[in-house]
């Protein structure tokens, strides 16, 4: 990844973003970034009753969230623009509960002039994989 100053200065920023945000990237608080550059970011996360469906297992949607935006934060550190989706696919593996700490690891693929490709896998700590997911954001360079 990035020289530890370079990782420490993306997280800050991409933390900021994140704790100053008044709308949708508020529910990422509780995900803490933990390195991030070269077109890569991870994060880790606790699994929150807040992040729960109503059988008791980490939510679809919230993973789909985490996917879209963990994915961006690895684009942005190409240096490129967050850009907006074109397309968001996420393939559900295996159940997460309340109490799980989730590894999210993302990369980015390819970033061209319009187009960029990006990849995350989510993770528990012993290396389950409970989902994979793709992006393709339009980009303006």
């Amino acid at each position: 990844m990035m020289s530890n100053k370079k990782s420490l200065e993306f997280i800050k920023n991409i933390t900021n973003i994140i704790t100053k945000s008044t709308g949708f990237e508020k529910t990422m608080e509780k995900i803490q970034i933990t390195d991030g550059g070269e077109g890569k970011c991870t994060a880790i996360f606790k699994v929150a009753p807040e992040h729960l469906n109503r059988g008791g297992f980490l939510h679809g949607g919230f993973t789909a969230t985490i996917v879209d935006m963990v994915t961006t934060y690895a684009l942005m550190t190409k240096p490129c623009p967050p850009g907006v989706s074109v397309d968001l696919h996420v393939t559900y593996l295996k159940a997460a509960k309340e109490g799980d700490d989730i590894i999210v690891s993302a990369k980015t693929l390819r970033a061209g002039k319009k187009l960029a490709f990006l990849e995350c896998v989510l993770q528990k700590n012993d290396g389950t994989v409970i989902a994979k997911g793709n992006q393709t954001k339009f980009i303006d360079q």
